[in-house]
């Protein structure tokens, strides 16, 4: 949902705020478009002294005078052109690349849940289409409105100096052209609305395909991907239509209105009365005038299409902006943690569900202790690792590290104590030494990426690559194996050097070959820290110092890999069961 129609006001009040600024180069910008519109209104007040005076009168000095002013007063009207248009340029896309800032300087502080529910489609076209509205409405927008509203009122004054019984008409017709404006804005704004919705869903179904395209491919889904995209892509044409509808009324009344009041002037010109006073100078300059004005008017009407749109992209935007980001009442910076962690009571359900992923888990974990977590899919077991992160807060009981509320330490400092190995690897498009340094705020030697690489079995595949540690990777490392993705992530892993690790079916990922490579590496990794291990593979973790198993959010076992198999309950089950299969 973006701003209702009652809170405009605020939002064009908001929007303003980005352009205070820029009061100097604002200033220099109006009077710019001052300049221009009022070379281009006093050229038409002259007609009337040119022909008058200079053809009438047959006053050929009036005449030369013209004619050597003419040149001197179109080159002053360029550089009032560029004065006002390049400013406004330069200002709308300090305006825009402001707001893009925002956007993502928000998006990568808000938290987990709200990313868990929001497409990043839609997310794009925030900063891609929603932004570019506003280009236009602070950019080309203020220019139309502002260079050709002044045209319009210098024209009125050089009607009204010259005659004002026919430029008495305008007061007529200015509260019905005001009318119209206000009733097509509103619609404008409401229609512009649907056409951002329209550009997020068509950016999603882009970006699902585009990622997704092996399995589109794979399982013939072509036809369904198209079908779907057609529907999607024929509402944002039919939203588009109806704008440009609204768009061609508007203009076209607001034209036949003008054309009234043309004849009007043309019908009074013609009594006698009129006749008697007016001379050919004053008669053409007020026609002049009024035909003059129909261009500017056509504009003025045209622009607000564009000030709306960009006027609800803002609303769009300023929505999300005021989303609250990670809330962090954390006061305690914690160096490096010891590495034990108590869970007392833990019950947690995600937002958007009604049944609780977790329900009164309390178990310790010592530090340097390996702890598994074991169960089947859907169980809970990621969700413990969300939440000792805080990515999630529990709605009820505590979870502790080194004996402190993790509430009461802050999220730098806490995340810091982590390094996370998950089954799904986020790689960015970088080069592979960046992707295993990423994140470190203490500088790292190339040494020391190489000796982290080296630990999970990098180097391996590095050396066949063109350009060794230095090879772009590509988006979330496409050009390599599921295998030589995870190495890279267990290698960010080792560099980071947390006291406590949290591997997330680390191994996955790999071959037979890689997991017995990279193996070793993680056993020496383990060695010196806490580890909660969530595995699938239980041959993984018989020597873990404790297992948990998890079942419908609840610890349903406990104890080291012998006890549970004497105990013959779940574990032992699934234990059996894996091995009866391999």
């Amino acid at each position: 949902m973006t701003a209702s129609i009652e809170n405009e006001p605020k939002v064009v009040k908001r929007f303003l705020t980005y352009l205070s600024p820029f009061k100097l180069p604002f200033f220099i910008a109006i009077l710019g478009m001052l300049g221009y519109a009022g070379i281009d209104a006093f050229v038409i007040s002259q007609l009337q002294p040119m022909i008058d005076v200079g053809l009438k009168d047959t006053s050929s000095d009036f005449l030369r005078i013209a004619a050597l002013a003419i040149v001197p007063l179109f080159i002053i009207r360029g550089l009032f052109n560029f004065m006002g248009s390049y400013t406004l340029s330069w200002i709308s896309s300090q305006v825009v690349m402001k707001m893009r800032q925002q956007l993502f300087d928000k998006y990568i502080h808000l938290p987990v849940e709200f990313h868990d529910h929001q497409s990043a489609g839609t997310l794009i076209s925030k900063v891609t289409f929603d932004t570019e509205q506003v280009a236009n409405a602070a950019g080309k927008a203020f220019l139309i409105l502002i260079r050709e509203g002044a045209f319009v009122i210098f024209l009125i004054v050089v009607m009204f100096s010259k005659s004002w019984q026919l430029s008495v008409i305008f007061l007529l017709i200015g509260p019905i052209v005001g009318i119209i404006v206000s009733v097509v804005s509103t619609r404008f704004r409401k229609i512009s609305k649907a056409i951002q919705k329209a550009m997020g869903s068509l950016t999603t179904g882009v970006e699902q395909v585009v990622k997704g395209h092996k399995v589109v491919l794979m399982f013939g889904g072509q036809k369904i991907e198209s079908d779907k995209f057609r529907d999607t892509n024929n509402n944002n044409r039919q939203q588009t239509m109806k704008l440009a509808t609204t768009q061609i009324l508007s203009v076209s009344t607001i034209q036949v209105i003008a054309s009234i009041a043309l004849a009007f002037v043309l019908y009074l010109a013609s009594t006698p009365s009129m006749l008697n006073e007016l001379t050919a100078g004053v008669f053409i300059a007020v026609l002049i005038s009024m035909i003059a004005l129909l261009k500017p008017l056509k504009q003025i009407t045209t622009v607000n299409n564009e000030f709306q749109k960009g006027m609800a992209a803002c609303a769009s935007i300023f929505e999300l902006l005021d989303k609250d980001i990670e809330v962090d009442i954390g006061k305690n910076e914690l160096n490096r943690a010891q590495g034990n962690l108590e869970f007392k009571d833990v019950t947690f359900t995600y937002p958007s569900k009604s049944k609780p992923a977790l329900r009164n888990v309390s178990f310790d974990i010592n530090a340097g202790q390996t702890v598994a977590l074991v169960g089947r899919s859907g169980s809970g077991k990621s969700t413990l690792s969300s939440l000792l992160t805080r990515f999630y807060q529990p709605q009820s009981g505590e979870i502790l590290i080194d004996g402190v509320a993790l509430n009461e330490v802050t999220l730098t400092s806490l995340r810091k104590q982590f390094a996370l190995v998950s089954q799904q690897v986020i790689l960015f498009n970088d080069t592979i030494a960046n992707n295993i340094a990423y994140g470190c705020t203490d500088k790292v030697t190339r040494e020391q990426i190489m000796q982290a690489a080296a630990a999970a079995h990098v180097s391996e595949f590095v050396a066949q690559q063109e350009n060794g540690f230095d090879t772009i990777i590509g988006e979330n490392g496409v050009t390599l194996s599921g295998g030589q993705r995870q190495r890279i992530a267990i290698a960010r892993a080792i560099l980071a050097d947390s006291p406590i690790l949290i591997l997330d079916e680390a191994t996955s990922a790999l071959d037979t070959e890689s997991e017995k490579l990279i193996q070793h590496a993680l056993e020496e990794l383990q060695k010196s820290r806490t580890n909660i291990v969530i595995a699938h593979r239980l041959s993984t973790i018989e020597n873990a110092d404790l297992i948990l198993v998890i079942e419908q959010g609840e610890v349903v076992e406990r104890g080291t890999h012998n006890e549970l198999v004497v105990k013959d309950g779940m574990y032992a089950q699934l234990h059996k069961m894996q091995f009866s299969q391999g």
